[in-house]
């Protein structure tokens, strides 16, 4: 009799069969395939992606600022950024592809300062 590896119930069916099920089959590969150095670059990627997504969806007229924790709220997480520009003041615009932020304080409120990627930033 043979077991299934992920839910040790009894394997009925052909018998080169490995999973009870087709749901078994996918958890166990997805526990095991989990933790793979290469699902680390998966995860950069898609919080990049989700940044951009949301700095996107926030900043409709090219220039707008929204309050930090509004952001963070949707899934916005800043240490994720593809590139950066500094501006002749010396501020620091972090982008996650063209859309980019910088982070300002008024009256104790975190806010960030969303833009567009403009030619003169090149």
């Amino acid at each position: 009799m043979k077991t299934c590896p992920s839910c040790g119930e009894e394997i009925i069916g052909r018998i080169d069969k490995k999973f009870c099920s087709s749901y078994c089959k996918s958890s166990y590969h997805y526990l095991k395939n989990r933790d793979k150095p290469e699902n680390r670059f998966k995860k950069i990627d898609n919080q990049l992606k989700l940044n951009r997504r949301i700095l996107k969806e926030y900043n409709k007229g090219g220039k707008v600022t929204v309050r930090k924790s509004i952001l963070l709220q949707e899934g916005f997480d800043p240490k994720y950024f593809t590139h950066y520009w500094k501006n002749n003041k010396g501020d620091v615009y972090l982008f996650c592809y063209e859309h980019g932020f910088l982070s300002r304080s008024e009256h104790g409120i975190v806010k960030y300062v969303l833009v567009q990627h403009q030619p003169y930033m090149n």
